[in-house]
């Protein structure tokens, strides 16, 4: 079969395939991001599970509702990762539709276009679903009006 296609063929194929393999390493990238914002916020719910029986009052709901959102933050971040590598998932099988299209001449426009859209779906919910994270991870870490000093004059 190799022998019937001509270099240029390979050649036109392969810059084909390297816009979704940028995509593929951006997803990657985004990939240690997320694990990285993950394995933190596992840090931060085991160093408050430790101070969960030592607390009482206003300190312990603080520990209590900043628990309920690692649990939400951790939920969140796992559906991130999860459509990422679903969208790295396409993107890998977009790069191979793209050799096959320009290998066999086979007409696969639509199916190709139709897989880089969903690529690009799930990498924007997985990016949303990032933003939604970091703003309760913002929330979560606002230092309370308690830990603030009052000043009469200005710095």
């Amino acid at each position: 079969m190799t022998q019937l296609l001509g270099h240029g063929d390979i050649v036109t194929a392969l810059q084909t395939a390297l816009a979704p393999a940028f995509l593929l390493v951006a997803v990657g990238g985004m990939l240690g991001l997320f694990a990285g914002r993950l394995a933190r916020i596992i840090d931060r719910s085991r160093i408050l599970q430790e101070l969960f029986n030592e607390t009482e009052g206003h300190e312990h709901q603080c520990i209590v509702d900043e628990l309920h959102d690692l649990q939400l933050r951790i939920k969140i971040v796992n559906s991130a990762i999860f459509l990422s590598v679903i969208s790295a998932i396409v993107a890998c099988g977009l790069i191979g539709l793209l050799f096959v299209m320009g290998l066999t001449g086979l007409n696969l426009s639509g199916v190709i276009a139709g897989a880089f859209i969903i690529a690009m779906s799930l990498l924007s919910i997985a990016l949303i679903q990032f933003l939604r994270e970091v703003r309760i991870g913002v929330k979560d870490f606002m230092i309370r009006e308690e830990f603030l000093e009052k000043s009469d004059t200005p710095k």
